[in-house]
């Protein structure tokens, strides 16, 4: 008996779910060198969860910088800011509340909700169930397992035809926090479907191409917010020699990789993996556009929060050979967006937009030949960050639509 209630107080502890009672998100306001030192060096000294930028070392002056701080460390947070002359205000004066905010608490759905953030197992069921609900528009394969053995599951939509077409590919969820991004995915998912056939842009589409979406791309750590610590970000593998966990999955794509914005600690958030593609899920992802990339045109991947519209590069500074067509392209689709309910994004490279990050995704798609690559910073700009209300997923989906619709429109028209 005693043994088994050992064994059972172990498994409560690992299964410890992680409180941010107290907690506040703060944001910062650098103006001079020294308030850069001063964050910097406030990072290295305790415990600080970087919101934006991702990491300690990407903060720069005149630049907006939002940190999670646990309770513990308040005092002498706050000690230090009013202390230095730095603009700073709070944004989240608890984040514990904040996260139990996050849902509607109206009564639980019969049928799948595409306005509450469902859990793996409910992602998973709805993956199952709207792949067998029309043979002629969709279709499902499993590109690989997670490092801890879920299935990656891609939808293919488009109408059924013997011909191969071009396609489009999206992946959503590849950061595990950012929880408003595969709500996008299925929200774009059902919306194709519903709208085939009445609405003229998306029958066009799905006719003439394919739309590869990732409804799930960090499953496993996904998975993880959701049981363990809602704030995590990374994969979830075993670092050799450490005893921090996961890798930044975004920093794992082989572009200019453990460069610039990225870490080769396996602590930090930010941490590139020990080589290119040591991620699975990364690598399971890589090797499906290889395999289609002859046909694959353009690539999006969803993020948040910012409310940005980036393309390559992040790796470097130079501008991508397609930079004009790029920009161009990005501003109508934010102006599409902002069209709706008046949602302002900014368009622009990665590095000059917001901060370098090597290893991303859309680089990587980029320098394989995928011109069209964009990355998405969904709602909002701060107020919740990686906390977006429930009731806020309608609205961020409906907007976000319009960009992605009109980008898809613009790369059926310019295939290469």
């Amino acid at each position: 008996m005693k043994v088994l209630l050992l064994l059972g107080l172990v498994a409560v502890a690992f299964a410890e779910v992680t409180r941010f009672e107290g907690d506040k998100v703060f944001r910062l306001k650098p103006v001079l060198d020294e308030h850069v030192a001063l964050i910097k060096k406030l990072a290295k000294d305790i415990e600080v969860d970087f919101w934006s930028p991702d990491d300690a070392s990407l903060v720069k002056a005149n630049m907006e910088v939002d940190i999670h701080v646990r309770a513990m460390y308040l005092n002498i947070v706050s000690t230090v800011l009013n202390q230095s002359d730095m603009e700073h205000n709070v944004l989240i004066d608890d984040v514990q509340k904040a996260v139990d905010g996050q849902a509607d608490n109206g009564p639980s759905p019969r049928a799948h909700s595409y306005t509450k953030y469902n859990t793996w197992s409910e992602i998973q069921t709805w993956i199952s169930t709207i792949a067998a609900s029309d043979a002629s528009l969709i279709s499902s394969q499993t590109i690989g397992n997670t490092y801890e053995g879920r299935p990656m599951t891609l939808l293919k939509l488009g109408k059924k035809t013997s011909s191969t077409k071009p396609a489009i590919f999206m992946d959503c969820g590849i950061h595990a926090r950012e929880w408003i991004t595969p709500a996008f995915c299925q929200w774009f998912v059902n919306e194709a479907l519903n709208t085939y056939g009445s609405d003229s842009q998306m029958t066009s589409l799905l006719d003439e191409m394919d739309v590869y979406v990732l409804p799930l791309f960090n499953v496993d750590g996904y998975h993880y917010t959701h049981t363990n610590d809602r704030m995590w970000r990374k994969t979830r593998s075993r670092n050799s020699g450490y005893s921090c966990v996961g890798t930044d999955p975004n920093r794992n794509f082989d572009a200019g990789w453990c460069t610039l914005g990225a870490s080769s600690y396996p602590c930090s958030d930010t941490y590139c993996g020990s080589t290119p593609e040591s991620e699975i899920e990364v690598k399971n992802v890589a090797n499906f556009i290889r395999s289609k990339k002859s046909v694959i045109k353009a690539y999006l991947t969803m993020h948040s929060y910012s409310q940005l519209l980036l393309f390559p590069y992040s790796y470097t500074y130079d501008l991508a050979a397609d930079n004009d067509e790029l920009m161009a392209l990005a501003e109508g689709a934010s102006n599409a967006l902002r069209s709706l309910y008046n949602t302002r994004y900014t368009s622009g490279p990665g590095a000059t937009t917001i901060y370098p990050a090597a290893g991303g995704s859309d680089d990587w798609a980029y320098d394989l030949g995928v011109k069209y690559s964009f990355t998405f910073e969904l709602r909002d700009t701060g107020r919740y960050g990686f906390l977006l209300p429930e009731s806020q997923i309608k609205p961020t989906c409906e907007e976000t639509m319009l960009a992605v619709k009109y980008i898809a429109a613009y790369v059926q028209k310019n295939l290469y």
